[in-house]
């Protein structure tokens, strides 16, 4: 009888953590498709400087760059902006875009 107990705590335990992270991630992916994107093609200096590890330098260097070379047309163009690196892209990759207009059909 004590085993049964055992074993039966332990299990509600086992599906407690479960149910929990798939909570945890639905609640997760929930708020990454809730967070509005920041258009790099027509962020303005303000809007830029929300870009994780963008300052009001860089986010000048970005608008200059695309006055200098035109429209971003792949998020990864963000790269070539002084100032922003493969580990800085990697942080902001997820809340940025070109523009629905920028991409290719």
């Amino acid at each position: 009888m004590k085993n049964l107990i055992i074993k039966s705590l332990v299990l509600c335990v086992v599906f407690s953590l479960v149910f929990s992270y798939a909570f945890y991630t639905q609640v997760q992916a929930g708020e990454k498709a809730s967070v509005k994107k920041i258009d790099i093609n027509t962020a303005s200096l303000t809007e830029l400087q929300k870009l994780p590890k963008i300052g009001a330098k860089v986010a000048q260097r970005i608008i200059d760059f695309r006055k200098e070379n035109g429209k971003f047309k792949k998020i990864e163009e963000i790269m070539k902006v002084k100032g922003i690196g493969e580990k800085t892209f990697k942080k902001m990759k997820d809340i940025i875009t070109v523009g629905e207009s920028s991409k290719k059909k």
